[in-house]
């Protein structure tokens, strides 16, 4: 009988078969998606809407997705199906930057391991085939992740079509005059023989060897400036780059600074008076040499100082940059190996001389030391971990001292630029390159202007973007764009038979046409003659057959920059220029944000984003970067992650967090969001396994009509999906994560499913308050997929086929619904704030309950009944709250009866608790109520609501 009964139940359908397993589940989803053709018929659906326009940067195809990666991929993601929930046509073509150092590199590598000596076309395929590859890989992980794309129309940017769109923009720097080939310092990396752009270096912590040098000045040469010859003078300079010193072709001073003529006893040095301490105490020199003189820098213009290695003079020149911050107030001055040291130079007729080769070692010109030929100024990785100096810094230390022109040395902590790829000190090296002036013709201030222009429609997500894109293009010197390598996109500059430079706009596109079609292999396939086969060459320009191809390329940073011309401008895949929204990690601010305002300015006038959205990076719980942290050794790989955890998983860690700033992860974090997960897919089982019976169509009451319980828990629902929409139209993510989360653990888990389930299971199926329930369920079951659906995607589609027909999947997508909209009805405040009150009293009831559940006086609650005292002679605001209520409260409660009682006792609390035994009650055994009494029916006795069920 007792199985009867419990037969008689209406408890959920068991069998709902959404379950955990999502590595192994999720796979079929995205195959269901590209039978489907989900991401078309999302377009269509849109079809003739406001497009909103994510413009996806490209990664580079070297490698696996990295964690990092999949971290960009799905915001982009969550932002493009929040977008098309909202009504937009979404296009979002993806892409991949194919050129460059980290693929040429890793190519390299391959040649070099297999002994294989190739030519540049061949050395240009491999690459190629290296891209290609990846190509694949990286799609199908993007894929796996969860991510929605036109896959079918992706760009690449080796593409011929692509690199001809590159030489397009580059023309158009050219027509402007702002191209031009220069002799100056940029960086260089010495591992990879290139020029490096400002994007491609970082800056590390580095100990160098700083030193103080002396340079002599001759005793005639003191005599006509006025200082005094009876001892040795020197002008002592202070350097953290020993190496460079061969360079050296000039001291400059501070015009206004006030120089020092201190005396050592055996000899005498001249430094700035302010750093004549700090210089003492480093060369040990003991007590505090005196001052013969003092000077000011203006004086000491053309001063002829002897260099200490070469046999040639080192005058002073004046430069305003000089400070008295640290060092000695008189700056060694190479122009071939620094900024200021170049414009100095410039200023003062100096010769930009360079001695090192692309190699990183002294050149032999004949002017470089014989014993210093061939040394290297690069510090490897092992150097930097053993922090010992390159040899080309010892070697020139040690011929410093033997000069005795070393004053004193020290370990000196700072930060300096590396390369990022072979994390190595880069150096400041003079070569012939290819320059954008972005001064000329106002281009800064016009991309000044555009970064004003979108700040002032908030459109810099965080705000300070502005800043940090601001002082970037403020600060950036003029554009460094050839490279010294072989996979990218050549410069089309022809070289005569004198080496003069060729350049001109018209032959860049006629070239560019031609590359269109036959892909950037022609340039180091062909000659200049095949080349220019029918382009009309410029008056002054030698016969093409005398014409050279050059061999740079152009900087890959202008490869990703041209995207917006080459995509955006063209409407590839349904885009348009500008686009709404651009979203990368925060550094990009120096790279593609900035590269692809430059281009877009310039060849376009205006920015090509309305706004910029960044995210941190990942960081372990430490916060240190985990490529970076020694304690963080799980695989970096998204595939890593996902086959651990699977990529709902993945995507909820990924909006629980407040990308704005980094994000950490570890065990722990990804454990607590499982959790969460888990909470979100046991609400969705629960809220579908309980409308097994229900037909909206036939059961729905209307709102009404509906239980008090059921209209509250659609405010708290109408509330939610205000809130949600709020936090999504302001990317923040990590609100609709903890909105969700809080409305499913709390509004739903403990509070309104909780009561639920006793009018779920035992009423009859057709009972009002049953299809009450049943009918609040489904919309909040309705609402809650389509808010969880940006980001828990896969789940989210499951949930829906379920609900809507009964199977594991559906053509009908939860991601091709519109985004939930409460009716006006679902809105009532002053039911909310009843139950707000009694909700109170229920939690007062639970707390009075638990010590009698630990007791084991109790079992569960409904082994209790709640007594309410109020004072009669003193009635409280609530007490006609409670009246108006009290029949539901114990189904509140979960308690088997609540009663009023007046008392005038003053001692006696708001709340007692009777056992339902001591009242004399007897428990149904099918609805576990105690009840006055109990009722025969061919099922067994059970309470009078229990029979009306059974009956029913």
């Amino acid at each position: 009988m007792a199985q009867d009964l419990k037969n008689s139940l209406l408890l959920p359908k068991t069998d709902f078969p959404m379950r955990a397993d999502l590595v192994k589940r999720e796979p079929g989803r995205v195959a269901h998606w590209e039978k489907l053709g989900l991401y078309d018929k999302i377009q269509a659906k849109r079809a003739g809407k406001p497009a909103f326009v994510l413009h996806d940067g490209p990664p580079f195809t070297n490698g696996d997705v990295h964690i990092g990666t999949a971290l960009n991929k799905s915001l982009k993601d969550f932002v493009n199906r929040y977008k098309s929930m909202r009504g937009f046509r979404t296009p979002y073509v993806p892409g991949w930057d194919c050129h460059g150092l980290p693929i040429e590199q890793k190519v390299s590598r391959e040649i070099k391991d297999q002994n294989l000596t190739l030519t540049t076309a061949e050395m240009r395929a491999k690459c190629d085939e290296f891209s290609e590859g990846w190509i694949a890989k990286q799609k199908s992980q993007f894929k796996r992740i969860g991510v929605l794309a036109d896959w079918a129309n992706e760009y690449k940017t080796k593409a011929p079509a692509f690199e001809a769109d590159i030489l397009r923009t580059f023309a158009a720097f050219v027509e402007q005059g702002l191209v031009y080939r220069s002799k100056k310092p940029v960086y260089w990396s010495i591992p990879f023989e290139t020029a490096l752009a400002e994007a491609e270096i970082e800056y590390k912590d580095h100990t160098s060897v700083a030193i103080w040098v002396k340079f002599a000045v001759p005793a005639a040469e003191a005599a006509k400036f006025g200082l005094p010859t009876d001892k040795p003078l020197s002008i002592v300079i202070w350097t953290t780059t020993p190496w460079t010193i061969p360079a050296n072709l000039a001291i400059a001073l501070h015009p206004e600074v006030e120089y020092a003529v201190a005396d050592l006893g055996a000899e005498r040095i001249i430094v700035a008076s302010a750093l004549l301490g700090s210089v003492a105490s480093a060369a040990k020199i003991e007590p505090q040499p005196s001052v013969v003189q003092t000077v000011a820098g203006a004086k000491l213009e053309k001063l002829a100082a002897r260099h200490p290695l070469i046999d040639r003079a080192s005058p002073v020149v004046l430069a305003d940059y000089v400070t008295t911050d640290s060092g000695t107030g008189a700056v060694h001055t190479a122009p071939g190996h620094g900024a200021e040291d170049y414009q100095t130079g410039l200023k003062n007729g100096l010769e930009v001389y360079c001695p090192v080769g692309d190699d990183g070692k002294y050149l032999n010109d004949g002017r470089v030391p014989a014993d210093l030929v061939g040394l290297t100024t690069l510090e490897t990785v092992e150097d930097l971990a053993a922090k010992k100096p390159s040899p080309a810094n010892l070697a020139v230390l040690k011929k410093l001292a033997e000069a005795n022109a070393l004053l004193a040395k020290a370990k000196y902590q700072h930060s300096y630029p590396h390369c990022w790829r072979s994390k190595t000190p880069i150096i400041f090296r003079a070569v012939d390159q290819w320059f954008v002036s972005l001064d000329k013709a106002g281009h800064r201030q016009i991309a000044l202007s555009e970064i004003a222009k979108i700040a002032a429609n908030q459109g810099w997500i965080p705000a300070w973007g502005e800043a940090r894109i601001r002082g970037a293009v403020e600060s950036r010197p003029d554009w460094c764009i050839s490279r010294q390598r072989s996979w990218g996109v050549p410069i089309i500059a022809f070289y005569g038979p004198d080496k003069q430079a060729y350049l001109d706009a018209g032959v860049v596109r006629a070239v560019a046409d031609k590359i269109a079609a036959k892909g950037t292999n022609f340039w180091y396939d062909a000659s200049a003659a095949e080349i220019l086969d029918g382009v009309k060459l410029p008056a002054g320009w030698p016969a093409a057959t005398e014409l050279t191809c050059g061999r740079d390329t152009l900087d890959v940073w202008i490869d990703s920059g041209s995207t917006q011309a080459a995509v955006l401008k063209r409407g590839q895949g349904g885009t348009s220029w500008p686009a709404d929204l651009y979203l990368e990690g925060s550094d990009q601010h120096r790279g593609w944000f900035q590269s692809s305002l430059w281009n877009s300015v310039i060849a376009s006038g205006a920015a090509p984003y309305k706004a910029v959205l960044t995210h941190g990076f990942i960081v372990d719980k430490n916060r240190q970067k985990i490529s970076k942290s020694s304690t963080y050794q799980k695989p970096q790989t998204a595939d890593a992650y996902i086959a651990q955890h699977g990529a709902d998983v993945i995507r909820l860690w990924i909006a629980s967090q407040d990308f704005r700033d980094d994000i950490p992860v570890d065990d722990e974090i990804l454990k607590n969001v499982g959790e969460a997960y888990r909470l979100f897919r046991n609400t969705f089982r629960f809220q579908l396994s309980n409308l097994f019976d229900f037909d909206a169509a036939q059961h729905a009451v209307p709102v009404a009509a509906m239980d008090a319980l059921d209209r509250w828990a659609l405010h708290q629902t109408a509330t939610l999906i205000t809130e949600c929409t709020k936090a999504y139209d302001a990317y923040e993510f990590h609100r609709v994560y903890q909105l969700c989360n809080q409305f499913c653990s709390v509004t739903l888990s403990a509070v309104y499913h909780d009561i639920l389930k006793d009018r779920l299971y035992t009423l009859g199926a057709a009972h009002p308050l049953r299809r009450s329930s049943q009918t609040a369920i489904a919309a909040i079951f309705e609402a809650l997929v389509k808010l969880l659906a940006p980001f828990l995607t896969f789940t989210a589609d499951e949930a829906w086929s379920f609900a809507k027909t009964g199977k594991e999947y559906s053509d009908d997508s939860i991601h091709l619904q519109d985004w939930p909209l409460a009716p006006s009805e679902w809105t009532n405040p002053s039911l909310a704030a009843e139950f707000d009150q009694l909700l109170k009293l229920r939690a007062k009831a639970t707390e009075t309950l638990e010590p009698l559940r630990q007791a084991g006086s109790i079992g569960k609650s409904l082994d209790a009944i709640v007594t309410i005292h109020r004072q009669s002679a003193n009635p409280t605001p609530d007490s006609a709250l409670l009246e108006k209520y009290l029949s539901k409260l114990p189904e509140l409660f979960i308690v088997s009866d609540v009663l009023l009682s007046e008392t005038t006792n003053p001692n006696l609390g708001e709340l007692t608790i009777t056992t339902a035994t001591e009242a004399g009650l007897t428990r149904c055994p099918r609805c576990w109520r105690w009840v006055p009494k109990i009722v025969s029916t061919p099922h067994g006795e059970v309470c009078p609501r229990c029979a009306e069920a059974l009956n029913s």
